[in-house]
This record gives structure tokens, C-alpha cells and sequence, in this order.
């Protein structure tokens, strides 16, 4: 243990400040001609902005959002699943892992109608917008409905 040593340089002298002219700190100490911080106990509070109304205090913080709660849902193109997926396949969240439409942490998807639809496909366990459900359907697919379930948190 008597052995061991810092480093060379790990540790750096701590600065001296009102020590001389010579040391490049002498006289104001590095703290400038005067003023407010120039002062012993000087300076302003925490959030302080030269009198503006602070930013604490411009920004709301009561009342209910309901921003935690918000479903976000990654959308996949009908002119996607055409391309992707072959005449009679089932799409579900897993499969369009694999066809890497999704990524592995994306859990919602909604399938748009952006685009046409010539196979004959099955939806499972994805959210349909209106139009392209129809879509799907007039190809000759089907489209097994999906619910979007919520967590109850609140306690009620």
C-alpha cells in the first residue's frame, strides 16, 4: 500500500486568488471592477432575472394534463404492407418486425390508407384508420378489429 502514487497530473494546485499583481490574480482577485458579484455575499438568487418575471413563474403549473396518457401510434402505409408482405399473409405486430415496417420497441401501430392495396392480407392486433380498412376489404382482405385498451390509474 506504501507503494501507491497519483498519477503524474491527476491532481492540479488549487487556484490562489489576491495574492500580487505578479500572479495574474492580484488586486480584484478575478472578480472584475466592482459590481454586485464583486462584492462579499454578492451576487443574485437562484432563477433570478434582473427583475423579468421568472421563468418559474411565467410557466403554469396547475390543473390536469392529459399528456401522460397520450397513445402514440407508429403508422405503417397500406402501399407498405402491398409491397411487403405476399398474397394471403396474416399482419400482425410480429410480422411487421420481421419485415422491419416497425421497430422492436414500437408496440402501437395504425395502418394508414395512403396508397393502394392489391393482396388479399388478414390484420391482426393493429389499429385500421377508416380508409383503409376499406381498402383492405375491397382487395379482399380482412381486417379483425382492435381495441385500444388504457390502463385504469387513477383509482376510481
Amino acid at each position: 500500500m506504501s507503494m501507491l502514487r497519483k498519477p503524474l497530473g491527476a491532481t492540479k494546485q488549487k487556484k490562489r486568488v489576491g495574492r500580487g499583481q505578479g500572479t495574474g490574480n492580484g488586486t480584484t482577485a478575478g472578480k472584475g471592477n466592482n459590481g454586485q458579484n464583486a462584492r462579499s455575499g454578492g451576487g443574485v438568487r437562484p432563477g433570478f432575472e434582473g427583475g423579468q418575471m421568472p421563468l418559474y413563474r411565467r410557466i403554469a403549473r396547475r390543473g390536469f394534463s392529459n399528456y401522460p396518457f397520450k397513445v402514440k401510434f407508429t403508422v405503417v402505409d397500406v402501399s407498405s404492407l402491398d409491397r411487403c408482405f405476399k398474397d394471403g399473409d396474416v399482419v400482425s405486430i410480429d410480422t411487421l418486425r420481421e419485415k422491419n415496417l416497425i421497430k422492436n420497441s414500437e408496440i402501437e401501430v395504425k395502418i394508414l390508407g395512403t396508397g393502394e392495396i392489391t393482396k388479399k392480407l388478414t390484420l391482426e392486433f393493429v389499429a385500421v384508420s377508416a380508409s383503409a380498412k376499406a381498402k383492405i376489404e375491397k382487395a379482399g382482405g380482412v381486417v379483425k378489429e382492435f381495441e385500444i385498451v388504457q390502463d385504469e390509474t387513477n383509482g376510481e
